[in-house]
């Protein structure tokens, strides 16, 4: 929203969360960002994540959640990906920030001689270093607004350099040109009903210790906030009662920034903020919501994995899933299944009779690829529908060279060094690699698809880019045994060197890929092997042929 003939003044939103993590910052910071975007400004928004990790890449996704690529490959944090979603971005690496990458820089600028003469400490350099990275994603993105979302809650150790940071950045840029976005936690008592806004006012006056008054303040509750609590929230917020808006639970996450503008979120944000007024046009995003919450179908999803008990480790394929869904008119009910109750209990395979598609999602690791390769067999012998992604790709090719290729000891040199027949290897150019992060084939890369495939007519296309985070690849010493058997692999690398989708003609619809289509799905967009999946399982299910799915 810039006008014409006047210099480019970037505007700084900064989204800070108390009470406890996980209270809905990456949803909230999103739905900031498509508020300002359905009302005509440019936007990026920036994850600061305070561990000492210099990416998410080498964390267990029980600790932190899915690792999201980004097309030049960054390995980051989840939230990106619900920026990506919602606001239709691709964004880069540069736009998650961590306490290690900031260290890292500093330390090695420290080692140059950057600093000759001078004691390094938090503040200037560390908090210098945070302000020019923040700015520099801006300029980059050449945006109106750069949305800042500071990772874990106010008062962790961890995180005080970032706020020192964004507490400068009002200094320098001027109030005119920031504005602080506080969300914390307003719980409901079971037993009296009563909400209770003290958790709140406690992480306010956390904040304010730190040197930062919030402009709004965003209470995370069950239901809409009563009069008697904003209130109060604004009372000792020392905020304007406007200025107090309400994250309720809601039926589809899809939804927050429509319950946020109809509060006046949106419009007060844009005055506050000087910007001239502009109407917002939400109708393609509520037609997209509208299908989510008004479905005429429903289908029911098996996704086995080996990080169920947190559905975090998944929320891409999640919600590529619930993109295809919309775009069916169909409700995707997602049942998330520990891979290894089948190895222990395979009398439960029967279980998967009783669901309209087979997912198996990414892994690392030996534990649970059996319980998934005998989900994958069930699914390909009783003709359901079924998708792999990546680890579930691999598996795929595993299962279908000991099952219908006769290669019984056949496995994946990742879960068995020693197997006499290593299907999947590990990629010529790992080979000798020791550092772990980042060192992984990441991000986007060209893929060749084979004319006449259901790959072909799900991407309407003969090449696409999609992003990649693997090291294992098919072994190329067995593809013309598992081709002789009728396995198609109707995808490849431009060099023809890499197998990036595999499909079985003869089944209603099996298909697997080398790479993550989750990442690239959005709402109004809803990712073509994820689609195809979810309308194969409802075309199935409403007893519809193969020849009309195709």
């Amino acid at each position: 929203m810039v006008i014409a003939g006047a210099s480019r003044v970037v505007k700084y939103i900064f989204v800070t969360g108390g009470v406890l993590s996980s209270v809905g910052k990456g949803i909230l910071t999103s739905s900031i960002g498509k508020m300002l975007q359905v009302r005509g400004s440019k936007v990026t928004v920036i994850k600061i994540d305070p561990y000492v990790n210099v990416d998410a890449g080498t964390m267990n996704p029980y600790m932190h959640g899915e690792v999201y690529v980004t097309d030049d490959g960054g390995e980051t944090d989840l939230d990106l990906g619900w920026y990506e979603r919602f606001l239709d971005l691709n964004l880069k690496k540069e736009n998650n920030l961590t306490t290690g990458l900031v260290y890292k820089a500093v330390i090695e600028k420290e080692r140059r001689g950057d600093f000759l003469g001078r004691c390094v400490q938090i503040v200037p350099h560390v908090t210098n270093e945070i302000k020019n990275r923040i700015r520099a994603v801006a300029k980059d993105a050449g945006a109106d607004v750069a949305l800042t979302e500071v990772g874990g809650t106010v008062g962790d150790i961890e995180g005080q350099p970032f706020l020192e940071a964004i507490r400068q950045m009002r200094l320098e840029e001027g109030p005119e040109n920031t504005l602080y976005v506080h969300v914390a936690l307003v719980p409901i008592l079971d037993v009296t009903k009563e909400m209770k806004t003290k958790p709140l006012q406690h992480s306010v006056n956390e904040l304010r210790r730190i040197g930062i008054q919030p402009d709004i303040i965003v209470a995370r509750s069950p239901e809409m906030i009563d009069s008697e609590s904003r209130t109060k929230i604004a009372l000792f917020g020392t905020i304007p009662e406007d200025a107090v808006f309400c994250s309720y639970n809601v039926e589809t996450i899809y939804q927050v920034p429509l319950i946020l503008d109809e509060q006046g979120m949106g419009e007060f944000i844009c005055k506050r903020l000087g910007f001239p007024e502009h109407k917002q046009d939400f109708k393609e995003w509520r037609k997209f919501v509208d299908a989510m919450l008004n479905p005429e179908h429903e289908v029911k999803i098996a996704l086995v994995g080996k990080y169920a008990g947190l559905t975090d480790s998944y929320v891409s394929m999640n919600e590529a899933l619930r993109h295809g869904g919309a775009a069916c008119k169909a409700k995707v009910c997602i049942s998330h299944i520990e891979a290894e109750s089948f190895e222990k209990n395979p009398e439960k395979l029967e279980t998967l009779k009783t669901f309209d598609g087979v997912f198996v999602p990414y892994g690392f690791g030996p534990r649970g690829t059996e319980g998934k390769i005998m989900a994958i067999e069930f699914a390909r012998e009783n003709d359901i529908p079924f998708l792999g992604i990546c680890y579930g790709f691999q598996l795929a090719v595993i299962e279908y060279a000991r099952h219908v290729c006769g290669l019984d000891d056949a496995s994946s040199s990742e879960i068995n060094p020693n197997s006499p027949h290593p299907v999947i290897d590990l990629m010529p150019e790992q080979r000798g690699i020791e550092i772990k992060g980042a060192t992984m084939r990441l991000g986007s890369h060209k893929i060749i698809i084979e004319p006449d495939t259901v790959a072909c007519a799900l991407y309407g296309s003969n090449e696409v880019y999609e992003r990649h985070r693997h090291r294992f690849e098919v072994n190329l010493d067995y593809m013309q045994r598992l081709k002789e058997k009728g396995l198609t692999f109707s995808g490849k690398s431009t060099d023809g060197r890499r197998m990036e989708i595999l499909e079985l003609p003869d089944r209603f619809f099996f298909l697997a890929s080398q790479f993550h289509g989750e990442f690239r799905s959005r709402l109004e967009r809803p990712d073509p092997e994820y689609y195809g999946f979810v309308r194969a399982c409802l075309d199935k299910k409403l007893g519809k042929s193969k020849a009309e799915f195709r």
